[in-house]
């Protein structure tokens, strides 16, 4: 099935649980799919969606404490059945929070555990071994990017918005920097005098 198809029902639903989200969205994620939901909660808080990211690992060891009642997690694993990601499930419900999946099996412990689960299973890794994760990864990232710009324009997130978290970028200082920020003014402004040869100036 191609990607694309995936923008279903689901989809819709997880969308709309991270847009009515109180809190912040917790993206976590194993390994690979580690880096993936790194990433995908750099671009969600860039673009006007509060998010970030917690290790599974630390999770269990008391990053846990990050997530409050008014969260909403964003969990990724290929295979559905990552060790940390379910040793952490049983608290999580407990919170009474909503619990997205973004997996590539939908009959896995996390697909099934999940309030909403994403489907971006692949056909085969791009790896010639088949083992190294590649394509799937691909489709997960792609997946997390029509997350967030789904959000992005249901919010009416606007080019001034992009560049109010992108100060540091060249569209922040396109749109936020004016003259008046860096120009001199008053005694700060160079002076010399008309009789001054060129070496004195």
């Amino acid at each position: 099935m191609d990607l694309k198809e995936r923008i279903d029902d689901n989809f819709v639903h997880a969308c709309e649980h991270m847009l009515h989200c109180q809190g912040r969205i917790v993206v976590t994620g194993m390994g690979k799919s580690g880096h993936i939901g790194n990433k995908i909660a750099a671009t969600l808080a860039s673009t006007g969606s509060p998010a970030f990211f917690m290790h599974p690992g630390e999770a269990s060891h008391g990053d846990l404490g990050m997530i409050t009642p008014g969260d909403v997690v964003l969990a990724l694993s290929n295979s559905g059945e990552t060790g940390e990601i379910i040793t952490i499930l049983p608290i999580i419900k407990r919170l009474g929070i909503p619990l997205i999946s973004m997996t590539g099996n939908p009959d896995s412990i996390l697909s099934r555990e999940a309030d909403v689960n994403i489907d971006v299973s692949v056909s085969r890794e791009a790896c010639p071994l088949g083992l190294a994760p590649t394509a799937s990864t691909t489709a997960a990232l792609a997946m997390g990017d029509a997350l967030a710009v789904a959000l992005l324009e249901t919010r009416g997130f606007t080019e001034l918005d992009f560049a109010r978290s992108h100060p540091g970028g060249s569209l922040g200082r396109r749109l936020l920097l004016h003259v008046g920020d860096i120009m001199h003014k008053d005694e700060r402004i160079p002076r010399v005098r008309e009789q001054a040869t060129i070496s004195e100036a």
